[in-house]
């Protein structure tokens, strides 16, 4: 469901809520109109010298065990960058050496019965020790060899996008 479709009445001043437009409504009392905006997420491409990528399995919903990538939601004042050096070292318990933005995909992310609409931004990122550890909402983490990998697995929408372009283009990326 659409978060919009379930706000009726105006955080404001109690007022009832109108459609504004497709990513808004608006309070016929008191003229607030709140936005219903992306959210920004990242995730993280991570490549050893065997060209192997490092993926994992998702611990909770959505698409709980299906395959994934580490990353996560960007929380408020930070950056694309310090987001995903957060959400690495959280999921993987190592720090991002080096990373490298590779390209951006819209998402729809289902989350407690609400349609979130996210942008994620996905980046190529090297790591200070190929020896992991899943932490976090990750239930485990396993290095897969590129040839190895189906896109199928994945479970997010925007992740499985991902994967197919990263996979059709990994050369271009690791050069």
């Amino acid at each position: 469901m659409h978060p919009l479709k379930s706000f009726t009445f105006c955080p404001l001043c109690g007022g009832r809520f109108e459609v504004n437009d497709e990513r808004s409504k608006r309070c016929e009392s008191c003229g607030f109109t709140f936005y219903h905006n992306a959210s920004s997420a990242v995730a993280a491409f991570i490549i050893d010298n065997e060209k192997r990528l490092l993926v994992g399995r998702r611990a909770l919903s959505p698409a709980v065990g299906t395959m994934d990538l580490p990353g996560g939601f960007i929380n408020p004042g930070e950056t694309l960058e310090e987001g995903v050096k957060r959400e690495v070292f959280e999921e993987t318990g190592r720090e991002v050496t080096s990373m490298t933005y590779l390209f951006s995909l819209p998402n729809e992310y289902i989350f407690s019965n609400f349609c979130v609409h996210t942008t994620d931004a996905f980046f190529l990122c090297q790591l200070s020790d190929i020896d992991v550890q899943a932490g976090d909402d990750v239930a485990s983490l396993s290095w897969l060899p590129l040839c190895d990998i189906d896109s199928n697995e994945f479970g997010l929408c925007s992740i499985r996008e991902a994967v197919k372009r990263f996979l059709k283009t990994f050369d271009n990326y690791l050069s």
